[in-house]
């Protein structure tokens, strides 16, 4: 793209989040939002944000694209904050240099050291915690290790999406992080030679796949169980959520992955005393408890209880690895992935 035209995509952006023109985007009393969380989540939020402080909050949602348009807008971007999903995103816009430190108080005050940049750069909002979900008919067990699904005895009887989706490869990183690399790779080639068929479709697809038979263990995110339990518009989702039940991995020991959903400040934030209010109120009790009871997921800031319906599949113990380690290894764990043809399904 050329310098015209990134500038050209630049005062469109501006132009579509602001209603300004012009070389400055600042606007007394307002913040720009990029988001790639959907606005049945985000807008409630935004919502109580405005009528708490008077800050208007525009905000453009998108379901990919946004980094890579804040890094080709530049300093021309309209945008104060990005709410984005999976820790490699939050990590790769620091590494980008798309970030500046979040000011607010909040971030240090209420979110634990593994929950954040060490130099302020993001802030997770919510968790997600990767577990198996196991057919309430066919699977007694009600404690599971990562150890377990490479064993024999579940050949043919594991699913999950494809592995080069970004909740598997965090999960495969997660795991580099914990064993190293050799030791995965034995692992991952076991879960791959256990697999009913080649991985396909997405998380609630492995479960809809439970209760039609076709496998016994799916590895999906626990939110989606009280997405589907709830799913009026869907309402045969119930019967797939209903038929099985979720096994943290590990809970009794080094713990379960978790991937996170969080927020950073842009660099070139023309608001940015209003981006640090935005961030302040999204990790404040109100703002957490929105986030647990309408996604059930888990709040970031952990003095905040989960949903009661996420309660009561068990308690999370979060592994030991931190999300900015686990970051660490996702090229690897993408490698692994491909180098296993993992997509292909079993082999052995």
């Amino acid at each position: 793209m050329t310098m015209t035209m990134r500038l050209s995509a630049a005062l469109l952006g501006a132009a579509m989040i602001a209603g300004t023109a012009g070389p400055s985007f600042a606007q007394s009393g307002e913040v720009n939002i990029y988001s790639y969380r959907e606005p049945g989540l985000i807008q409630p939020l935004l919502d109580k944000f405005s009528a708490a402080t008077g800050v208007k909050a525009t905000v453009l949602y998108a379901g990919d694209g946004l980094l890579e348009r804040v890094a080709a807008e530049g300093e021309l971007s309209p945008v104060d904050v990005v709410l984005t999903v999976d820790i490699g995103n939050l990590v790769g816009a620091k590494t980008q240099g798309l970030t500046q430190p979040i000011t607010a108080a909040a971030l240090t005050e209420r979110l634990s050291p593994e929950f954040r940049d060490a130099e302020g750069h993001w802030a997770a909002l919510s968790l997600r915690a990767r577990v198996f979900y196991v057919s309430k008919d066919r699977v007694d067990a009600t404690a599971l290790t990562y150890e377990d699904i490479a064993k024999p005895e579940w050949k043919g009887r594991l699913c999950t999406r494809p592995g080069d989706h970004a909740y598997n490869i965090g999960l495969v990183a997660n795991r580099i992080a914990a064993w190293g690399e050799d030791k995965t790779r034995t692992w991952l080639a076991a879960v791959r030679d256990n697999m009913s068929a080649p991985p396909a479709g997405n998380d609630r697809a492995q479960v809809k796949a439970i209760l039609e038979g076709s496998c016994d263990l799916a590895i999906a995110n626990t939110y989606y169980m009280g997405l589907m339990l709830n799913n009026d518009a869907e309402p045969e989702q119930k019967q797939w959520a209903a038929s099985a039940r979720i096994v943290y991995p590990d809970a009794e020991g080094e713990g379960t992955q978790v991937n996170a959903a969080g927020a950073f400040i842009a660099k070139y934030a023309p608001n940015l005393e209003n981006a640090n209010k935005l961030v302040e109120f999204l990790l404040s009790d109100e703002a957490q408890q929105l986030y647990a009871d309408a996604n059930y997921e888990y709040p970031a800031v952990t003095s905040v209880q989960p949903a009661e319906l996420t309660q009561s599949w068990g308690t999370l113990n979060p592994s030991k690895v931190s999300l900015t380690a686990t970051a660490d290894f996702r090229d690897e764990a993408a490698a692994l992935i491909d180098e296993l043809k993992f997509n292909e399904g079993a082999q052995n």
